[in-house]
């Protein structure tokens, strides 16, 4: 299981990015396109950020309304977590297994996830790429695993999320999210919030 702290890294660059505070969880998206992606791009950031990753890449056009609402998160909510526009994604990938790290894919055309998740090392660096446009064969063989989320079309929102609840058994529900002004009590009915 992943531990639960994280820590922002929003300055580097891709190329003096260097591994630290084992195991990791970030996520790649690839092919962004603002004209059509924007809210799920988005998206992706929003459920890898509550889920538990400590990050996301996105590979494709730079889009810094999602730097800004992803900015305005975590001003309101608290926590770490860094959003970094990469030109080449294979070059993260390719730097993320020769660290050591883990790379799965989702994909409908993989196995199963509750056939694959306990062959994936919880003791190692997890990148989760998450398609966008249609993904080039190169991430199919590169991928330690390709994981199925279910075998029909649907979100890729719902395949990261389902994906980071069961890679951390749940652990992210109740994680703490430190520097957060705004905080949900859980209620019945009714919404109530706290303010610090």
């Amino acid at each position: 299981m992943w531990p639960s702290s994280r820590i922002a890294n929003l300055d580097k660059s891709i190329d003096d990015w260097v591994l630290f505070d084992l195991p990791r969880i970030a996520v790649l998206r690839l092919g962004h396109r603002p004209s059509r992606d924007k809210r799920i791009t988005t998206h992706v950031c929003l459920v890898a950020r509550a889920f538990g990753a400590e990050g996301v890449f996105i590979s494709g056009v730079r889009d810094e309304s999602i730097h800004s609402t992803i900015q305005k998160v975590m001003d309101a909510w608290g926590g770490d977590f860094w959003v970094e526009f990469v030109g080449s994604p294979m070059k993260v990938l390719d730097k993320w297994k020769a660290s050591g790290g883990v790379v799965a894919h989702l994909t409908m055309y993989g196995i199963p996830v509750k056939q694959v998740k306990d062959m994936i090392p919880s003791d190692r660096d997890l990148l989760v790429i998450v398609g966008g446009e249609k993904v080039p064969a190169q991430y199919y063989e590169k991928a330690d695993f390709n994981v199925a989320i279910g075998n029909q079309p649907h979100s890729e929102v719902a395949a990261l999320a389902i994906f980071l609840d069961r890679m951390t058994g749940g652990a992210w529900e109740g994680m703490p999210f430190k520097n957060a002004r705004l905080r949900i009590v859980p209620s019945e009915r009714g919404k109530n919030v706290e303010q610090y």
